[in-house]
């Protein structure tokens, strides 16, 4: 399989193959493509542990890089999913969430290897884009949220 020209590096203490495999068993159209092993020690592993994984998470091409404790994931990276309704919001959710995750604001959570994300209902983003008062109220209703509630949303989309 070619190389995508433009791939996301996520770096990982040492749980990059988990993680790519627990997201190719959530998300749609996910799946881990190869795994590679260090041909040497290096400085956070030893010759044969994983190095890189090679997944899509989504349709999007990844590489997980098992790098050591230096660099932590935070905010400012995430992946966003657009979900159409409250029943798939709810699966993504719970799966990052159940699955040794954390809970945030505004329809963010973090996994276990805190990587974060945005589960989005596109009743949401939809409302945002509509602008005015719509979006006005849709925003003030997900200020007040962690996972988001769709028929809130359109209540509030409503006025």
């Amino acid at each position: 399989m070619p190389t995508a020209k433009n791939t996301i590096c996520l770096w990982y203490d040492k749980d990059a193959e988990a993680a790519a495999r627990f997201y190719a068993t959530v998300f749609p159209d996910s799946k881990v493509t190869a795994v590679h092993r260090a041909p040497g020690d290096y400085p956070s592993g030893k010759e044969g542990d994983v190095l890189t994984v090679e997944f899509t998470v989504a349709g999007i091409p990844c590489i997980g890089l098992n790098g050591g404790p230096v660099f932590t994931h935070d905010e400012a990276f995430s992946f966003q999913i657009a979900t159409d309704d409250q029943e798939e919001t709810d699966r993504y959710w719970n799966a990052i969430v159940g699955n040794g995750g954390q809970e945030s604001a505004c329809g963010w959570c973090k996994d276990k290897w805190g990587l974060n994300w945005q589960i989005t209902p596109r009743v949401l983003t939809d409302a945002m884009a509509a602008g005015g008062a719509e979006a006005k109220r849709a925003f003030a209703a997900m200020m007040d949220m962690k996972k988001i509630d769709v028929a809130a949303i359109e209540a509030a989309r409503r006025g």
